[in-house]
């Protein structure tokens, strides 16, 4: 697993490759937009691909961190092309498990394996080399795989068959969705008590309320910041993802549903591009 090709530099990809290229392994990179796979390379000190097909060529493992499952097909298709027997793809992105089923079928056809394998953690966890990954697919591949993703996963679990690591991301969103919503709430709640929001929220972060969310964006949003990580137009995707689901599997999700209508708010607020804390942005504009 020395050849590794990382197909995506966005926001998240970026940081992930360049944590491999510092662990030495053998890189090359890609993006559709060559300026960034350009800038990339010139930081690392890295090798930049001109085509999918060059960027795969000859190597044993190949990642993908893109936007949604259009792009995962394209790109997943044309790297086929150039893949070898033997080489395990994994899809870093967050997409639908029916694609990730699909795609370990078509690939494994043709002895390559696939695992689907979103990760958690934001735009801070890639920089910092701290992320949780979900797995899904076959045993051997993850492990095959895993001492790769260790240079940026500090948590890296395999949950089960192919399409099982995008199940159990939608699950990490819906939960994600409703503590924010909470929080939003409770700040917003708490400001229009007249209250001190420091001391509010050192009285309450030790106790049960206490949250990753809460230690980390709850300041922010009753500054009235929204320029942090990950952004309400991919979670609204994440949440599409997750409620089509439960329409095939019968799982209630009430508030995920009204969350992500709350969501569809704030982008109408043109704040898409807002991280998923400004949910409070619409508490504040109702009045």
């Amino acid at each position: 697993m020395d050849k590794v090709a990382f197909l995506g530099l966005g926001v998240m990809g970026a940081p992930m490759a360049g944590h491999l290229a510092k662990r030495d392994f053998d890189l090359t990179v890609y993006n559709r937009s060559a300026a960034k796979s350009e800038k990339w390379a010139s930081i690392f000190n890295g090798r930049a691909a001109a085509t999918i097909g060059e960027a795969v060529k000859d190597a044993d493992i190949v990642f993908t961190c893109l936007g949604d499952d259009p792009d995962v097909s394209a790109v997943v298709d044309e790297a086929a092309q150039s893949l070898s027997t033997g080489v395990i793809l994994v899809d870093h992105t967050t997409a639908s498990p029916a694609l990730a089923r699909r795609l370990h079928d078509q690939l494994g056809a043709h002895g390559v394996g696939f695992i689907d394998a979103p990760v958690s953690g934001g735009e801070a966890g890639a920089q910092n080399g701290k992320l949780s990954i979900m797995c899904g697919g076959d045993a051997v591949h993850v492990e095959l795989a895993r001492p790769v993703m260790e240079a940026y996963g500090a948590r890296i679990v395999h949950i089960g068959p192919a399409g099982h690591g995008q199940l159990a991301k939608a699950v990490n969103q819906i939960c994600i969705a409703g503590v924010l919503q909470g929080l939003a709430e409770g700040v917003h709640f708490a400001a229009r008590s007249g209250l001190d929001i420091e001391r509010v929220l050192e009285a309450i972060s030790g106790g049960a309320a206490q949250s990753w969310q809460m230690e980390n964006r709850a300041k922010t949003m009753a500054a009235d910041e929204f320029d942090f990580g990950f952004a309400v137009d991919w979670m609204r995707k994440d949440l599409r993802i997750a409620l089509g689901e439960a329409r095939e599997n019968g799982a209630r999700l009430p508030l995920t549903a009204l969350v992500d209508q709350f969501y569809a708010d704030v982008q109408a607020m043109d704040g898409g591009r807002w991280d998923t804390s400004s949910l409070i942005r619409r508490l504040s504009d109702v009045d």
